[in-house]
């Protein structure tokens, strides 16, 4: 499992794939957003106080898969997958002047359009007789799930899809098919431990062997023991100096 937030990336190692992982990370109480898929363990974790923003990247990926395999269902397919392009677009031009209020305001308008045509259209596809089964099952999961997809409108700090997070464990994944895995549980919790460190680390522009190097030369000066003060370690208390000195080269 990963989490990542805007200032650290945490790997966790667990044998089950069930929403206890999570819930236990997350502690008692959670509030806030979740950008997740739609896989069912985190759909578990919604709340009054928790709410799930679903990945639009999976949504886009139904009709993707849909074009592949089904060549009577392309030229539909292919409409959906621009109008979810837009969407991605319109966003994107949002997110970029987010800091100013008026062309923020005139963007915004533009992206909720859309968004107001895309849910008329899916919702007259749905109420067609005799559609394509496979077509109505990708248009009735959007159904399903269209509260959640919304969630990055108001929030135009959450990103539409959760592709940072998938980033940040395909490199693991990779690694594991390389070097066969762990041969032990300690081995496995020793690698997320390894990684937690590592790409916060370059999550913050920072090059993991000079902050691995400056942190060992600290636990020499401290006698081979940690540093007293840790937490001037964490990429985001670093002080300007070190975040020169770190900087992961261009």
């Amino acid at each position: 499992w990963v989490a990542v937030t805007k200032d650290t990336v945490v790997y966790l190692l667990d044998s089950s794939r069930s929403s206890s992982v999570p819930r236990e990370h997350l502690g008692e109480n959670p509030k806030g957003i979740l950008s997740v898929d739609r896989y069912a363990a985190y759909k578990a974790l919604g709340s009054e106080d928790l709410e799930l923003s679903f990945c639009w990247g999976h949504v886009r990926r139904d009709y993707v898969r849909i074009y592949d395999t089904y060549p009577e269902l392309q030229t539909w397919a292919q409409d959906w997958i621009g109008r979810i392009n837009l969407l991605f677009h319109l966003n994107n031009n949002r997110r970029d002047v987010l800091r100013d209020k008026e062309r923020f305001r005139l963007a915004d308008a533009v992206l909720r359009q859309e968004i107001a045509r895309f849910q008329d259209a899916y919702l007259k596809e749905l109420s067609k007789e005799g559609a394509h089964p496979v077509a109505c099952k990708a248009l009735e999961s959007l159904q399903r799930h269209w509260d959640g997809l919304l969630v990055f409108v108001n929030h135009p700090e959450i990103p539409m899809d959760n592709n940072l997070s998938e980033r940040k464990l395909r490199e693991p994944v990779l690694g594991r098919k390389n070097y066969y895995g762990s041969g032990a549980v300690w081995s496995g919790d020793l690698t997320v431990a390894l990684f937690t460190i590592f790409q916060p680390a370059r999550h913050n522009g920072l090059d993991p062997v000079k902050y691995l190097t400056s942190y060992l030369h600290a636990a020499a000066d401290n006698h081979g023991n940690a540093p007293t003060n840790i937490d001037s370690f964490l990429p985001w208390n670093l002080s300007q100096e070190q975040k020169i000195a770190w900087k992961h080269p261009p």
